[in-house]
C-alpha cells in the first residue's frame, strides 16, 4: 500500500478549518488507511484482487468501520495511522445488505473515536467532509448532491444512498463526516453522472443509520443474525427498461443454470421486471437463501423459463483468518 503522503487531494478541494463548527483535524485523525492481503484462490479475488486499499473510520475503541469489499475473505488486515504506525487488525464481520464491514484493532490505536450521528438529517446542500487517512491534504471539502436509490449490479439495493460533490480520489472507506462533525456515512463507489451537458465524478455513500440496527450482530457473530437473502451470482445492468446480464459469478447458481451475458430477465416468478429494483425486490420477496427462483429470460431470439436454487453468498467465502 503506497504511504499516505505519497499523494494529496489537490489544494483548492481540501477542507478548511475555518468553514466548519467542529475541530476538523481531531475528526479526521479518526480516518486510518487500511490494507488488506487475500488469498488467490478466495471466491472474491478475481472480481475485487488480491490486495485491497482504502480507509476506515474507528467508531469504538478498537472497532474500525470500513465499507465491507475491502476486507472480504481478508487473511490479513492492517491499520496505518496518521502517525506513521501499523496496526494489524482483524475482519471481524461484513453485512451484505448495507456493504459495511468492521475491522477490530489487535493493538492500541490511541485515537479518539468518531462520533455516530444520523444521516437521516442530512439534506442537499449540507456542507460536508469526505475524510480520507492522513488529514486534511487527503480529505475533501464536499456537498450533499444527492440522496436517492441506488441499485448495484452485484445484487446490491440502497433505498436510499447519500451522493457527494466533488468527489474523493480514494473513495472506498472513507468517513463522511458532517457539518456538526460526526460521521454520517462511509464511501462505497466514484460514479459519473451528467450535469449541464458535463460529466462529473459523485461519490456513492453508504448511510450510517443502516449500521445501527445490525452493529450488535456484526460485533457478536460477524454476520447479521438474520436469514441470508437469495443469491443468483449474476451481474445485471438495466438498458432501455431491461434487465441484462452483464456477467456471471464463477460457481454460483446463475452459471450452474448456463445463463450467460446478454441474457435479458423478463420476469421472476412470472412477474414482469423492468428494472434492477424491481428484479432485486421480487427476488429478495420469494424467501431466504435457498428459494427456488423461477426466471423467465431472453436470449438472442428465445424466450424459456429456468428455476435457479439460491445460495447464501457467503458459504463460497473464506472465513477470516483467526488471530
Amino acid at each position: 500500500m503506497p504511504a499516505i503522503t505519497e499523494w494529496k487531494v489537490p489544494s483548492a478541494f481540501q477542507p478548511r478549518p475555518e468553514d466548519y463548527r467542529f475541530d476538523l483535524d481531531r475528526a479526521l485523525m479518526s480516518v486510518v488507511g487500511l490494507h488488506s492481503i487475500i488469498p488467490p484462490d478466495a471466491f472474491s479475488a478475481e472480481t475485487l484482487g488480491t490486495e485491497r486499499a482504502g480507509n476506515g473510520v474507528l467508531i469504538e475503541d478498537g472497532l474500525v468501520l470500513t465499507i465491507g469489499y475491502l476486507i472480504t475473505e481478508a487473511e490479513a488486515v492492517w491499520l496505518h495511522l496518521g502517525d506513521g504506525r501499523v496496526i494489524e487488525g482483524h475482519a471481524l464481520g461484513f453485512d451484505f445488505e448495507s456493504g459495511f464491514g468492521l475491522v477490530q484493532a489487535l493493538g492500541r490505536l490511541d485515537l479518539d473515536p468518531l462520533p455516530i450521528g444520523t444521516s437521516a438529517a442530512a439534506r442537499i446542500g449540507d456542507s460536508v467532509v469526505v475524510g480520507g487517512a492522513g488529514g486534511r491534504t487527503r480529505s475533501v471539502a464536499s456537498q450533499i448532491a444527492a440522496k436517492q436509490e441506488f441499485a448495484g449490479y452485484w445484487e446490491y439495493l440502497l433505498d436510499e444512498a447519500i451522493f457527494t460533490y466533488p468527489s474523493h480520489p480514494n473513495w472506498g472507506g472513507t468517513g463522511l463526516i458532517s457539518n456538526t462533525g460526526e460521521l454520517i456515512g462511509i464511501g462505497s463507489l466514484q460514479l459519473e453522472r451528467e450535469r449541464a451537458g458535463k460529466a462529473e465524478h459523485v461519490n456513492m455513500i453508504v448511510p450510517i443509520d443502516l449500521l445501527k440496527p445490525v452493529l450488535n450482530d456484526l460485533r457478536r457473530f460477524g454476520r447479521v443474525n438474520k436469514p441470508s437473502r437469495p443469491w443468483l451470482g449474476m451481474y445485471s445492468t438495466e438498458i432501455d427498461n431491461r434487465v441484462v446480464v452483464i456477467g456471471i459469478a464463477t460457481k454460483g447458481p446463475a452459471a450452474l443454470a448456463e445463463l450467460k451475458t446478454g441474457d435479458v430477465i423478463l420476469a421472476v416468478a412470472g412477474e414482469k421486471v423492468a428494472s434492477q429494483d424491481s428484479f432485486y425486490r421480487k427476488l429478495w420477496s420469494l424467501g431466504p437463501a435457498g428459494v427456488d427462483v423461477p426466471l423467465t429470460v431472453y436470449h438472442e431470439g428465445v424466450t424459456f423459463d429456468v428455476t435457479l436454487t439460491s445460495t447464501d453468498r457467503s458459504k463460497l467465502l473464506k472465513a477470516p483468518r483467526l488471530h
